[in-house]
């Protein structure tokens, strides 16, 4: 198991990501945006230096964190900026030895039932970019965020049942706050554990947030302060043996998809270093808890 994060939450420069990770003691980053520009979709020269200034501090991008079909992309529209997107990721993840790359299943049609969004569609587009990806020696790993399969765990595994090859990233944060579409309206909120429960076969990475549903919007806190069921899942990662990545994601002093959580620079960093102590340590008591019983 290795520790790594969405260190464009900790500093808007490149730089300062790398100096949150290396105060964490960590070796990875999962890298999304470099000075607000997405890593596939930055220009060749700035993209160069990124690549530069990584290798320089011994920082290894373990996963890139795409754009690629994610909840402000629409099913309905042409395919072409995705196609764009992932014809620029692959060389560049092969140049910068990065073996996963997180995609999502398009926006939620809000006008449509849960039944009705499109799936064939879906399914097909993720087919191709999916093959697109293997074919190159790429892992793509699907998050159940504010997209098709993140309406809740049955649709996840409708994914994977129709999009051969394609593995999963578990997001702990995000069904606190997604209704859950299994169910019958009105929808209740998903439970995180017991959407975990029903694809953890197929789950090769880890998304750390946590909060509360305040009946309008996610609060975010510190990791096992919500209910997001960090410590159960983590409990049964570690017990099962997982050893992959746990990548946070705060969402505490900025949230990649809301400009309005704005904290300062300073604070924002220092809150992102102290969630990744603040998951060490949990990680710590956990396997101190297993080995002593």
């Amino acid at each position: 198991m290795y520790m790594t994060g969405f260190a464009d939450e900790a500093s808007v420069s490149l730089d300062g990501q790398i100096k949150a990770t290396k105060e964490l003691g960590w070796s990875n980053i999962e890298a999304r945006n470099i000075d607000g520009v997405n890593i596939h979709d930055l220009d060749d020269a700035a993209f160069d230096v990124a690549y530069g200034k990584l290798q320089d501090a011994g920082i290894h991008v373990n996963c890139f964190g795409s754009t690629i079909a994610n909840w402000g992309k629409h099913i309905d529209k042409p395919v072409d900026e995705d196609m764009a997107a992932v014809k620029r990721a692959i060389p560049r993840m092969k140049r910068i030895g990065t073996k996963l790359v997180r995609i999502m299943s398009y926006a939620v049609m809000p006008d449509r039932s849960a039944e009705d969004q499109m799936k064939e569609e879906r399914f097909e587009r993720l087919r191709v970019f999916t093959n697109m990806f293997l074919e190159a020696g790429i892992q793509p790993v699907h998050e159940n965020c504010n997209n098709y399969g993140g309406m809740g765990w049955s649709y996840t595994l409708a994914l994977i049942d129709n999009v051969p090859g394609l593995k999963l990233v578990y997001d702990t944060g995000n069904p606190v706050g997604s209704d859950d579409r299994t169910f019958p309206e009105p929808y209740p909120k998903q439970s995180s554990w017991k959407f975990y429960e029903a694809v953890k076969q197929h789950v090769v990475y880890i998304h750390i947030k946590d909060g509360t549903w305040n009946g309008t919007k996610l609060d975010y806190t510190y990791p096992g302060l919500g209910d997001g069921d960090v410590r159960k899942v983590m409990e049964d990662l570690i017990k099962s043996g997982y050893d992959g990545g746990i990548s946070i994601e705060p969402h505490l002093g900025a949230v990649y998809h809301d400009e309005s959580v704005k904290t300062d620079d300073d604070r924002k960093y220092a809150m992102y270093v102290e969630y990744g102590h603040r998951m060490e340590a949990m990680i710590k008591e956990i396997r101190d808890s297993i080995q002593n019983v």
